[in-house]
């Protein structure tokens, strides 16, 4: 079951490109401010999630008119709206969570947090997307291989979350990894490049972020 769960960050992308998110999304959830992105959709979320400091009353009412259902949590509370929201997510069965709105705005922090959620235990065993209109953030968990796709020239990065990648091997990539250690705090793994449209990337053990972005601009696609 596929999830789109909304964030209240830039969504870094179009309204066509976010309804296209979530007409194909089984399920829909907003934290907090994120049932305000979207409104330009013909989507409403299925449930939104936080501490609602982010949507005012009469938008609350809006949405459960609109049939949504609203979980309220107090403000001061262990794990961000975010994290909230993916669980939810992951409790109602989805095995594939979509997200967008995890970056921009005026909270940097929640940013960071929002990324590194990708590193959570509950959540980097299934395949959990961080997405904008041109970049796609994954993690992996070792042992295991992820397929890459794209367009010859858009850029890979590789980046420890654990504090080794271990046995980190690619393929389709201008600059090949063979078996090799990646250290947590390096970049040597930045700026890899696809050389066709598919590519892989092999890892022996531990936690590794992949991000793709393409090259081509937005208008172009």
């Amino acid at each position: 079951m596929r999830a789109l769960v909304v964030l209240d960050g830039d969504l870094l992308g179009s309204d066509a490109w976010l309804e296209h998110l979530a007409r194909s999304a089984d399920v829909v959830i907003a934290a907090d401010g994120g049932a305000t992105k979207l409104a330009k959709t013909a989507r409403r979320p299925d449930l939104d999630i936080g501490d609602m400091d982010a949507v005012s009353a009469d938008a609350q009412r809006a949405l459960e008119r609109a049939g949504a259902k609203l979980e309220r949590y107090p403000t001061e509370k262990a794990q961000t709206d975010g994290e909230l929201a993916l669980d939810a997510a992951v409790k109602r069965g989805a095995d594939e969570i979509v997200v967008v709105g995890a970056f921009g705005g005026a909270r940097l922090d929640h940013m960071a947090g929002n990324l590194l959620l990708l590193a959570h235990e509950d959540f980097a065993a299934i395949d959990v997307a961080l997405v904008t209109e041109r970049t796609t953030f994954r993690s992996m968990v070792g042992p295991g291989t992820l397929e890459l796709e794209g367009a010859p020239g858009d850029w890979v990065t590789l980046e420890p979350l654990s504090e080794v990648a271990r046995r980190v091997a690619t393929d389709g990539l201008r600059y090949p990894l063979r078996h090799e250690d990646l250290f947590r705090g390096s970049t040597r793994g930045v700026s890899n490049e696809l050389t066709d449209r598919r590519g892989s990337v092999e890892l022996g053990d531990g936690l590794l972020l992949v991000a793709i972005t393409t090259r081509r601009s937005v208008a172009s696609r």
